[in-house]
Protein backbone atom coordinates (compact mmCIF):
# COMPACT_ATOMS: atom_id res chain seq x y z
CA UNK A 1 0.00 0.00 0.00
CA UNK A 2 1.37 3.41 -1.33
CA UNK A 3 0.78 6.94 1.19
CA UNK A 4 0.79 10.01 -0.22
CA UNK A 5 1.09 13.24 1.48
CA UNK A 6 -0.26 11.60 4.64
CA UNK A 7 -0.44 14.08 7.80
CA UNK A 8 1.43 12.73 10.94
CA UNK A 9 2.87 13.78 14.25
CA UNK A 10 6.23 12.27 14.96
CA UNK A 11 6.18 10.51 18.10
CA UNK A 12 9.79 9.29 18.50
CA UNK A 13 12.78 8.56 16.70
CA UNK A 14 15.71 6.27 17.05
CA UNK A 15 18.84 5.40 15.02
CA UNK A 16 18.42 1.92 13.04
CA UNK A 17 21.37 0.26 11.47
CA UNK A 18 23.99 2.46 10.16
CA UNK A 19 22.73 5.46 8.10
CA UNK A 20 19.04 5.10 8.88
CA UNK A 21 16.05 6.55 11.87
CA UNK A 22 13.15 4.31 12.56
CA UNK A 23 10.09 6.83 13.33
CA UNK A 24 7.37 6.57 14.96
CA UNK A 25 4.13 8.45 13.90
CA UNK A 26 0.22 9.08 14.85
CA UNK A 27 -1.34 9.56 11.32
CA UNK A 28 -4.17 11.22 10.90
CA UNK A 29 -5.97 8.35 8.47
CA UNK A 30 -3.87 5.15 9.55
CA UNK A 31 -3.12 5.67 13.14
CA UNK A 32 0.46 4.96 14.60
CA UNK A 33 2.85 3.48 12.46
CA UNK A 34 6.79 2.70 12.09
CA UNK A 35 8.31 3.57 9.35
CA UNK A 36 11.94 2.86 8.30
CA UNK A 37 13.67 6.38 7.24
CA UNK A 38 17.03 5.01 4.73
CA UNK A 39 19.87 6.77 4.57
CA UNK A 40 18.91 10.29 6.43
CA UNK A 41 22.31 10.16 8.31
CA UNK A 42 24.53 12.03 5.82
CA UNK A 43 25.46 15.91 5.08
CA UNK A 44 23.17 16.70 2.60
CA UNK A 45 19.92 15.20 4.72
CA UNK A 46 19.44 17.70 7.56
CA UNK A 47 16.45 18.99 6.55
CA UNK A 48 14.86 15.64 6.60
CA UNK A 49 16.78 14.60 9.84
CA UNK A 50 15.27 18.00 11.44
CA UNK A 51 11.02 17.01 9.98
CA UNK A 52 11.40 13.67 11.52
CA UNK A 53 12.15 14.75 15.85
CA UNK A 54 9.37 14.12 18.01
CA UNK A 55 6.65 16.86 18.12
CA UNK A 56 6.90 17.59 14.60
CA UNK A 57 3.82 18.10 12.39
CA UNK A 58 4.86 16.26 9.37
CA UNK A 59 3.48 15.27 5.34
CA UNK A 60 4.81 11.96 4.19
CA UNK A 61 4.72 9.29 1.44
CA UNK A 62 5.66 6.03 2.03
CA UNK A 63 5.16 2.20 1.11
CA UNK A 64 3.61 0.22 3.79
CA UNK A 65 4.73 -3.41 3.53
CA UNK A 66 4.51 -5.66 6.66
CA UNK A 67 4.96 -4.25 10.45
CA UNK A 68 6.87 -1.24 8.75
CA UNK A 69 6.33 1.39 6.41
CA UNK A 70 9.50 2.43 4.18
CA UNK A 71 9.32 6.43 4.11
CA UNK A 72 9.93 7.95 0.52
CA UNK A 73 9.58 11.46 1.42
CA UNK A 74 8.58 13.82 4.27
CA UNK A 75 8.49 17.66 5.04
CA UNK A 76 7.66 19.96 8.22
CA UNK A 77 4.10 21.35 7.91
CA UNK A 78 5.00 24.26 10.44
CA UNK A 79 7.48 24.82 13.53
CA UNK A 80 7.97 22.59 16.04
CA UNK A 81 7.00 23.77 19.25
CA UNK A 82 10.06 25.43 21.16
CA UNK A 83 9.68 23.57 24.88
CA UNK A 84 11.75 23.82 27.40
CA UNK A 85 11.90 22.17 31.04
CA UNK A 86 8.29 21.27 32.78
CA UNK A 87 6.45 22.06 29.16
CA UNK A 88 9.77 19.89 27.45
CA UNK A 89 8.92 17.04 30.07
CA UNK A 90 5.21 16.82 29.63
CA UNK A 91 5.76 16.53 25.57
CA UNK A 92 7.39 13.92 26.43
CA UNK A 93 5.11 12.41 28.94
CA UNK A 94 2.36 13.13 26.17
CA UNK A 95 4.70 11.18 23.53
CA UNK A 96 5.49 8.30 25.40
CA UNK A 97 1.92 7.64 26.74
CA UNK A 98 0.50 7.69 23.00
CA UNK A 99 2.98 5.64 22.18
CA UNK A 100 2.60 2.76 24.60
CA UNK A 101 -0.87 2.54 24.50
CA UNK A 102 -2.18 3.14 20.68
CA UNK A 103 -1.62 -0.11 18.84
CA UNK A 104 -0.38 0.03 15.54
CA UNK A 105 -2.43 -0.15 12.81
CA UNK A 106 -5.18 1.04 14.14
CA UNK A 107 -7.31 4.12 12.50
CA UNK A 108 -7.89 6.73 15.12
CA UNK A 109 -8.59 10.41 14.01
CA UNK A 110 -9.97 11.20 17.58
CA UNK A 111 -6.91 10.39 19.08
CA UNK A 112 -4.66 12.79 16.39
CA UNK A 113 -7.21 15.43 17.02
CA UNK A 114 -6.53 15.35 20.91
CA UNK A 115 -2.95 15.10 20.27
CA UNK A 116 -2.81 18.08 17.69
CA UNK A 117 -5.33 19.90 20.64
CA UNK A 118 -2.45 18.79 23.48
CA UNK A 119 0.53 20.12 21.38
CA UNK A 120 -0.97 23.33 20.40
CA UNK A 121 -1.70 23.65 24.25
CA UNK A 122 1.58 23.12 24.86
CA UNK A 123 3.04 25.77 22.42
CA UNK A 124 0.57 28.39 23.96
CA UNK A 125 2.17 27.82 27.14
CA UNK A 126 -1.53 26.60 28.69
CA UNK A 127 -1.75 24.53 32.29
CA UNK A 128 0.45 21.62 32.19
CA UNK A 129 -1.03 19.79 34.24
CA UNK A 130 -5.17 20.29 32.49
CA UNK A 131 -3.25 20.06 28.94
CA UNK A 132 -2.31 16.13 30.16
CA UNK A 133 -5.22 15.47 32.49
CA UNK A 134 -7.65 16.06 29.42
CA UNK A 135 -4.89 14.39 27.06
CA UNK A 136 -5.26 11.50 29.17
CA UNK A 137 -9.37 11.49 29.31
CA UNK A 138 -9.34 11.86 25.83
CA UNK A 139 -7.11 9.04 25.01
CA UNK A 140 -8.80 6.59 27.40
CA UNK A 141 -11.78 7.47 25.37
CA UNK A 142 -10.39 6.67 22.13
CA UNK A 143 -8.77 3.14 23.33
CA UNK A 144 -12.16 2.57 24.45
CA UNK A 145 -11.64 2.35 28.04
CA UNK A 146 -12.99 5.99 28.62
CA UNK A 147 -14.99 6.09 32.34
CA UNK A 148 -17.84 8.43 33.01
CA UNK A 149 -15.86 11.26 35.57
CA UNK A 150 -19.15 12.36 36.01
CA UNK A 151 -21.05 10.01 38.05
CA UNK A 152 -20.38 6.93 40.29
CA UNK A 153 -22.19 3.64 41.09
CA UNK A 154 -25.01 5.63 43.04
CA UNK A 155 -25.62 8.96 40.52
CA UNK A 156 -23.84 12.42 40.06
CA UNK A 157 -20.48 13.14 41.96
CA UNK A 158 -20.53 14.96 44.88
CA UNK A 159 -18.92 18.28 44.42
CA UNK A 160 -18.09 18.16 48.25
CA UNK A 161 -16.87 14.82 48.45
CA UNK A 162 -13.24 12.43 47.43
CA UNK A 163 -12.70 10.25 45.08
CA UNK A 164 -10.97 7.42 43.97
CA UNK A 165 -10.98 6.04 40.46
CA UNK A 166 -11.26 2.68 39.27
CA UNK A 167 -9.69 1.52 36.35
CA UNK A 168 -12.83 -0.52 34.86
CA UNK A 169 -15.56 1.33 36.99
CA UNK A 170 -14.72 4.79 37.45
CA UNK A 171 -15.46 7.19 40.21
CA UNK A 172 -15.93 5.75 43.86
CA UNK A 173 -16.65 7.51 46.85
CA UNK A 174 -13.86 7.87 49.65
CA UNK A 175 -15.08 7.41 52.79
CA UNK A 176 -13.90 9.22 56.14
CA UNK A 177 -13.65 6.03 58.23
CA UNK A 178 -10.91 4.23 58.71
CA UNK A 179 -10.25 1.17 56.26
CA UNK A 180 -12.25 3.35 53.28
CA UNK A 181 -8.76 4.70 51.61
CA UNK A 182 -6.50 8.16 52.50
CA UNK A 183 -9.21 11.16 51.31
CA UNK A 184 -5.81 13.04 50.35
CA UNK A 185 -5.05 11.13 47.77
CA UNK A 186 -8.50 11.14 46.18
CA UNK A 187 -9.81 13.74 43.32
CA UNK A 188 -12.40 16.07 44.75
CA UNK A 189 -16.00 15.40 43.24
CA UNK A 190 -15.21 19.17 41.60
CA UNK A 191 -12.01 18.13 39.71
CA UNK A 192 -14.10 15.17 38.55
CA UNK A 193 -17.27 17.04 37.28
CA UNK A 194 -14.43 19.76 35.70
CA UNK A 195 -13.06 16.63 33.81
CA UNK A 196 -16.50 15.76 32.92
CA UNK A 197 -17.54 19.13 31.66
CA UNK A 198 -13.79 20.19 29.86
CA UNK A 199 -14.02 23.31 32.32
CA UNK A 200 -10.66 24.17 33.88
CA UNK A 201 -10.97 23.28 37.67
CA UNK A 202 -9.00 25.21 40.44
CA UNK A 203 -5.36 24.32 40.96
CA UNK A 204 -6.22 22.93 43.92
CA UNK A 205 -8.82 20.32 42.59
CA UNK A 206 -6.70 19.60 39.44
CA UNK A 207 -3.84 18.87 41.74
CA UNK A 208 -5.97 16.36 43.70
CA UNK A 209 -6.61 14.54 39.80
CA UNK A 210 -2.83 13.87 39.62
CA UNK A 211 -2.49 10.93 41.41
CA UNK A 212 -5.61 9.21 40.62
CA UNK A 213 -5.38 9.41 36.83
CA UNK A 214 -1.96 8.14 37.30
CA UNK A 215 -3.31 5.16 38.77
CA UNK A 216 -6.07 4.37 35.80
CA UNK A 217 -3.12 4.63 33.61
CA UNK A 218 -0.85 2.70 35.22
CA UNK A 219 -3.54 -0.08 35.54
CA UNK A 220 -3.42 -0.12 31.23
CA UNK A 221 0.23 0.01 30.90
CA UNK A 222 0.60 -2.79 32.91
CA UNK A 223 3.74 -3.58 34.83
CA UNK A 224 6.25 -1.84 33.17
CA UNK A 225 5.72 2.17 34.04
CA UNK A 226 6.71 5.37 31.98
CA UNK A 227 10.58 6.38 31.37
CA UNK A 228 8.86 9.90 32.03
CA UNK A 229 7.68 8.54 35.43
CA UNK A 230 11.73 7.53 36.00
CA UNK A 231 12.41 11.06 35.19
CA UNK A 232 10.39 12.60 37.36
CA UNK A 233 11.71 10.46 40.40
CA UNK A 234 15.25 11.03 39.38
CA UNK A 235 14.57 14.54 39.22
CA UNK A 236 13.27 14.80 42.76
CA UNK A 237 16.18 12.46 44.15
CA UNK A 238 18.64 14.76 42.70
CA UNK A 239 17.14 17.86 44.95
CA UNK A 240 14.85 19.47 42.31
CA UNK A 241 11.05 19.61 43.42
CA UNK A 242 9.12 17.23 40.94
CA UNK A 243 6.83 18.88 38.60
CA UNK A 244 3.40 17.42 39.89
CA UNK A 245 1.95 19.29 36.30
CA UNK A 246 4.42 17.20 34.08
CA UNK A 247 2.95 13.66 34.15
Amino acid sequence: MRLTAEPAFVLHTRPWRETSLLVEVLSEQHGRMGIVARGVQGPKRHVLRAALQPLQWIRFDAVHRGELARLVSAEALDAAPRLTGDAMLAAFYLNELTLRLSPRGDPQPELYGAYAAARERLRAGESLAWTLRRFERDLLDVLGVGLDWGHDAHGPVNPAARYRIDPEEGPQRVLSDRGHGDRSHAATGRALLALAADTAPSPEDLASLRRPMREVISHHLGPRGLRSWELIGEMSRVGRAAPPQAD
